[in-house]
């Protein structure tokens, strides 16, 4: 099965506005600074922006709050921002874009994690990063856990965001598993294997191909070779179905779609669907909150495989970090159908 019936889809999707979605991470603030570019500075050798606008989107954890939100899904987030402009900006936009914010703990001690791109042409000239990497203190942990484990009592699924920010941690990580095992509570994470966390017996990890590779300490030199043709891809695959014992390993490549991977059953390659892809920043949130919302909903495996190919399929198609609606989903399932 490489597709769904649009009446399965449109199932999903009203199953879907009744999945609780916890998003437990690093929040952040996206700006994006809009300019042309005409001339060289006479100072160095670098291009001068003109400005000419500027834009602000939920990053990070917030991206895949938004996104849940976006689909339909019950959506509450829990994570640090700063006691600053950008968190108060960021958590404006969240509740705007219906995301519950009762679970962000504001610190004294670090600023909003605040990502600024700046675009000339449709092309990123720079990116400038204002953040703090260390782990949160001892009061902004306890506070944080504390607001999750209330969060717990009605939810259907959690959504780990890990960006290496300081918020997931070992304790926190070895917690939600604790806590979400015994209530039957979805547990899904984008890994980052510079963070060294241990990451096993989760319900679904979506590394990229990238990503895989590191966390089976492997180098990829396989070049563009189809996916269940690629050996080294398939090794991979294996050796972290074998040593992290995820439910669901969904490997995520670009253009060439995704491999569903599952222990004692072959790969499943779905090839994507995108037809235009204009930017792959924030694709990774779609792919994460979109097969969580279709498996909570009572998707299969390879149905929420294919749901959340599709979401992704239509976010490269935009500009900047976006998110997918529920309309889009059925135009993306029906343009294939034609």
């Amino acid at each position: 099965m490489k597709s769904i019936s649009l009446t399965r889809v449109k199932e999903l999707l009203d199953r879907i506005k009744n999945v609780r979605a916890l998003v437990v991470g690093d929040i952040m603030l996206d700006e994006f600074v809009w300019g042309k570019v005409s001339r060289i500075s006479p100072e160095a050798p670098v291009p001068v922006v003109e400005f000419m606008k500027e834009s602000f989107m939920p990053g990070g954890a917030a991206n895949v709050a938004r996104n849940v939100a976006a689909l339909g899904g019950l959506a509450e987030i829990f994570g640090v921002i700063g006691k600053d402009d950008a968190g108060q900006l960021v958590r404006k936009l969240l509740i705007e874009q219906g995301v519950d914010c009762e679970g962000i703990v504001e610190s004294k001690n670090r600023p909003t994690s605040t990502k600024t791109r700046i675009i000339a042409q449709h092309q990123q000239v720079v990116r400038l990063d204002r953040e703090i990497k260390s782990d949160l203190d001892k009061a902004e942990k306890d506070q944080l856990m504390s607001r999750i484990q209330k969060g717990l009592n009605l939810a259907d699924a959690v959504i780990i965001c890990d960006y290496g920010k300081g918020v997931v941690t070992q304790e926190l990580l070895d917690w939600l598993r604790g806590e979400c095992r015994p209530r039957a509570i979805w547990l899904s994470l984008d890994p980052k294997p510079v963070h060294h966390l241990v990451i096993s017996r989760l319900s679904l990890i979506t590394p990229n191909r990238k990503e895989a590779f590191e966390l089976a300490g492997m180098t990829d030199s396989s070049g563009d070779i189809e996916p269940l043709r690629d050996n080294k891809l398939l090794e991979v695959a294996k050796r972290l179905i074998t040593d992290l014992s995820p439910a669901i390993l969904l490997i995520t490549l670009g253009e060439q779609g995704m491999l569903l991977c599952r222990r004692g059953q072959h790969p499943f390659h779905v090839p994507t669907v995108a037809r235009e892809v204009f930017d792959v920043s924030g694709a990774g949130d779609t792919v994460i909150a979109s097969f969580t919302l279709a498996i909570a909903a009572g998707a299969s495996p390879i149905e929420a495989t294919v749901f959340s190919n599709h979401a992704a399929g239509v976010v490269v198609g935009k500009l900047g970090t976006a998110v997918v609606t529920p309309d889009e989903i059925v135009e993306s399932f029906k343009s294939i159908s034609k």
